[in-house]
């Protein structure tokens, strides 16, 4: 049998919750029990679809729950329902390692450090070598870091940037005292 549903591209969903989002925030500071109902039958609505979520879970074997997480739009479902199976500082480190390439093409680097308490911490280094085409700075990477680790992982509070680790410098041995030989000292000459 073919599938005849109409499917929406990533860039439409985002474009429908956008508009979700102005079309409740409306209905909140409208008074009155008209807004009140329709506010009502949203939260309603979000219940029982947490609730099919939830059973779709349940049936699910463990292949189908990591391609139902690993969808952005699902995933962020199953987050806003507090099914998502995944543990956060899981989810909160996928989000870091999505960012590494684009930090990386910045001439920086993202490394995750875990979480503490209720923040993730992260490592954020601005390699400079990016030339005047980059665009922003660390700020916006911090930014975005930010963004990306609070929407895979609400139940987080902050991002915190942490101090890259010190390195000691590698112990630097000149090739030319590996190869010269010294020469023999006659006996008695010290």
């Amino acid at each position: 049998m073919a599938d005849t549903a109409v499917r929406l591209p990533d860039p439409e969903v985002e474009s429908r919750l956008a508009r979700l989002d102005e079309v409740l925030a409306g209905l909140e500071s409208v008074p009155g029990p008209a807004a009140r109902e329709a506010l009502e039958s949203v939260s309603l609505l979000t219940e029982v679809y947490g609730e099919a979520l939830a059973r779709v879970l349940d049936h699910a074997d463990e292949a189908l729950c990591e391609r139902l997480t690993g969808d952005e739009l699902l995933g962020h479902l199953l987050v806003l329902h507090a099914l998502h199976p995944e543990p956060v500082e899981r989810r909160a480190a996928r989000a870091v390692e999505r960012l590494r390439p684009a930090v990386h093409e910045r001439g920086g680097d993202l490394e995750w450090a875990g979480v503490e308490g209720r923040v993730a911490r992260v490592r954020v280094s601005s390699g400079g070598g990016c030339g005047s085409g980059c665009g922003g700075g660390s700020a916006d990477i911090t930014e975005a870091v930010r963004a990306a680790v609070l929407a895979a992982a609400p139940e987080l509070t902050a991002v915190e940037q942490v101090a890259a680790e010190r390195r000691p410098a590698p112990a630097f041995v000149p090739l030319a005292t590996l190869t010269r030989r010294t020469a023999p000292q006659p006996q008695g000459a010290r």
